[in-house]
Order: C-alpha cells, then sequence, then structure tokens
C-alpha cells in the first residue's frame, strides 16, 4: 500500500508539473487570441462550449475532421462541442453547404451524416466541387437539390422534404446567425477554434493538430466561464 501511495503521488506530480510547462507554453497574441466579441450573447455562467467554424467546401476542415472527432472525445464532460458553418466563400459553394448542413441539423441527421458529407465533397462524390480532370472549380456548382437526393440516398429523408426545410425561414435564421458569429469572433479562415465565445485558435496558431487538442482543452480548464 505504501508503495502504491508513493507511485500515485509520484503521478501526480508529474500531472501537475506537465499542466505547468503547457500553462506556460500558451501564449495570448501567438497561440490564441482573447477575442472582444463584436456582438452576440456570452454563454450564461457554468455553461462551457467550444465550437468548430468550418464548411465542407474547405479542404482543410475536411483533414481536419477527425482531429475534431477526436477533440470531442478529450473534452470534459458538460462541454458542448458545436460546429458552426461558414458562408464566406460564396465561388467555392460555402452558402449552399451552409444551408444544407442547417436543414441536415433541422431533420436530426446532420451528425450521422457529417463524415459522409466530407467524402462526397473531397473523394470524388456526387457533392465534388472540383473537377479532377481540370483541377478547377465545377461549372454548375451542387445545388441544395443536389445536396438533398445524397441526403436522401443516406438516410431516406424526401427530396423534396429536405429542400423545404433548406428554404425555410428557419434555416434563413439560422444562416443570419452563423454570418453574424462569424463575424463578431472575426473568423478569417476554417477551420478556426472559439472557446467558450472567449478565446480563437487554429492548427497553425498552436503549432499542430496534438498541440490544438492540448491547446483547447487547456483554455477549456483556465475559463471560469
Amino acid at each position: 500500500m505504501k508503495r502504491q501511495a508513493t507511485t500515485i503521488v509520484v503521478m501526480l506530480a508529474l500531472l501537475g508539473a506537465h499542466g505547468a510547462q503547457a500553462a506556460a507554453a500558451w501564449v495570448e497574441g501567438k497561440h490564441y487570441v482573447a477575442v472582444v466579441p463584436l456582438g452576440g450573447q456570452p454563454l450564461p455562467a457554468g455553461q462551457k462550449e467550444v465550437v468548430e467554424v468550418f464548411s465542407y467546401g474547405c479542404p482543410a476542415c475536411a483533414q481536419f475532421n477527425p482531429i475534431a472527432r477526436q477533440l470531442q472525445q478529450t473534452l470534459p464532460k458538460g462541454v458542448r462541442f458545436t460546429y458552426i458553418p461558414a458562408s464566406f466563400n460564396p465561388p467555392e459553394d460555402w452558402p449552399m453547404f451552409q444551408r444544407a448542413f442547417f436543414a441536415a441539423q433541422q431533420l436530426g441527421i446532420a451528425e450521422k451524416t457529417h463524415d459522409a458529407m466530407f467524402d462526397a465533397v473531397w473523394k470524388g462524390g456526387e457533392l465534388a466541387i472540383m473537377d479532377p480532370a481540370s483541377g478547377r472549380l465545377k461549372d454548375p456548382l451542387p445545388t441544395i437539390e443536389t445536396a438533398a437526393r445524397f441526403y436522401s440516398r443516406q438516410t431516406g429523408v424526401k427530396v423534396a422534404d429536405f429542400v423545404a426545410v433548406a428554404n425555410s425561414f428557419t434555416i434563413e435564421m439560422k444562416m443570419k446567425d452563423a454570418d453574424a458569429f462569424v463575424h463578431s469572433y472575426q473568423v478569417l479562415l476554417t477551420p478556426t477554434i472559439v472557446v467558450n465565445r472567449k478565446y480563437r485558435t487554429d492548427a497553425r496558431s498552436a503549432g499542430g493538430y496534438p498541440q490544438l487538442i492540448e491547446l483547447v482543452t487547456w483554455l477549456v480548464a483556465k475559463d471560469g466561464s
């Protein structure tokens, strides 16, 4: 028992030292930014949230998607992980993908189709925005009807029902709210992570994917909101 107790003490000391080293390693203004929002509401007291601003039309987001899944599993219990689709790149169909995500979310099928959407865009699927032969953007680009057919095959939701939801007032408002969030937190690239609506970071700033997971976990623990 004494030997086990000593081992536990040593392990706790090592963990504490690692935490102190991590805290010392993260520099505000270099690895992350403390954001002064240009609008929007702060989180209610006691709530914690990690947001990924992304687009299905973003190749870096497709590459980051497995890391985002890993990050979700790493977060402490009670921390909400949320996706917010950006629309600030219309030439590459981002507004359509934003609309499609919110329609899928409204229909309760976004989570089960999230990974497949990236595959459909970036692994030669029906929602690809690049022509593999020319390396140029497709003309025409996929439409919300194209996305509806994809979701129908994936989940059985009728194409007409999906399109109706996608073009509804509710989805229009969700899109406006998403654009307002992106503007409020001055998100200029994807994927970007916003922690507790106070801190903004990304893989490049953090120094890589493993470092980003560690940094986000540290920011969540650091903030007492």
